[in-house]
């Protein structure tokens, strides 16, 4: 049996070449030209260069979803994963509500253990949340495949927005997607997003943005007045930025970089707004849940205690 193969990306010498001559290290420059950047335009990270939330379908059916939740103050509880983007997607859900007008006593969150519940949104992860009585129940970076926990959340009368990243599951040679209210996914059937390599907790950000978009025209607030979502930024990077950018082909417009391009500026001295990101990991509760409201910790993943 042949053991793992390690392949050398070819890196275009031009391009090496062309974005050397625009400013890039040389060592920068091999690593974005063997990822597919073929212009210094392509690193641009302006925020101006977002892709639009539109394009992700079911951001606008999710955002619909969740303002009504928030206008009618129903319970929202997330669903998320234990490892790094499933924790800080489920930090940037919780708070992301918070910061929208989410009642603080309407939010909960559930993290698995994937050896007593399995992975996903297992009927026994529904059963974990039932206590804890949500109307919604939102998964985070899992869910796509989630056929018999989403039917089970269903018929147990809850709603079920799922947001997730990895690929919808099949059966006999076709693709099957579970029965929940919205799915956000970039890799869904029939979604133009053009970043097929968003993270979860990239998924849960845009989210939010069509969320703060949907509550703008409901009147909640005005566009001078609205919550800023950036203080939110880095939690991004800390899921994927160290590990996506070894790994993961850049494809797909400006959010192909993820969290590349938000890293930069969120993540400076210079921005007042942002939260160090290993709090993120570190609050998420550990795998094996209690059935308080906040899981192990007495608070939301991240927040402080006051």
């Amino acid at each position: 049996m042949s053991g793992p193969v390690i392949a050398r990306r070819e890196a275009p010498p031009r391009t090496v070449w062309a974005l050397e001559q625009a400013g890039v290290p040389t060592l920068l420059a091999r690593l974005f030209a063997a990822r597919g950047v073929r212009s210094a335009d392509e690193l641009d990270d302006g925020l101006a260069l977002l892709l639009p939330p539109a394009t992700l379908t079911g951001a606008a059916q999710a955002a619909k979803r969740l303002a009504d939740a928030i206008e009618r103050r129903q319970r929202i509880c997330i669903v998320a994963d234990y490892d790094c983007d499933g924790a800080t997607a489920c930090a940037v859900a919780i708070r992301g509500l918070a910061l929208l007008g989410a009642p603080r006593e309407t939010l909960a969150y559930v993290v698995p253990d994937r050896a007593v519940h399995g992975y996903g949104l297992t009927p026994a992860i529904v059963d974990l949340a039932a206590p804890q009585r949500p109307d919604v129940l939102m998964t985070v970076d899992n869910g796509i495949a989630s056929l018999e926990g989403v039917a089970h959340a269903r018929a147990a009368g809850m709603a079920v927005v799922v947001t997730d990243h990895h690929l919808p599951a099949q059966q006999d040679g076709r693709i099957v997607l579970p029965e929940a209210d919205v799915i956000v996914n970039p890799n869904q059937p029939g979604c133009g997003f053009a970043s097929k390599n968003l993270a979860g907790v990239g998924v849960m950000f845009y989210v939010l943005l069509a969320l703060r978009s949907e509550l703008r025209e409901r009147g909640a607030f005005s566009a001078e007045a609205q919550p800023r979502l950036d203080a939110l930024l880095d939690w991004w990077r800390s899921a994927r930025w160290p590990t996506w950018s070894s790994s993961t082909p850049t494809t797909g417009g400006w959010s192909r970089r993820a969290c590349a391009a938000f890293a930069p500026a969120a993540c400076s001295p210079a921005w007042p707004r942002c939260s160090p990101p290993p709090a993120a990991t570190r609050a998420v509760p550990a795998p094996s849940i209690s059935a308080s409201r906040w899981g192990h910790a007495s608070t939301p993943p991240g927040a402080s205690p006051t």
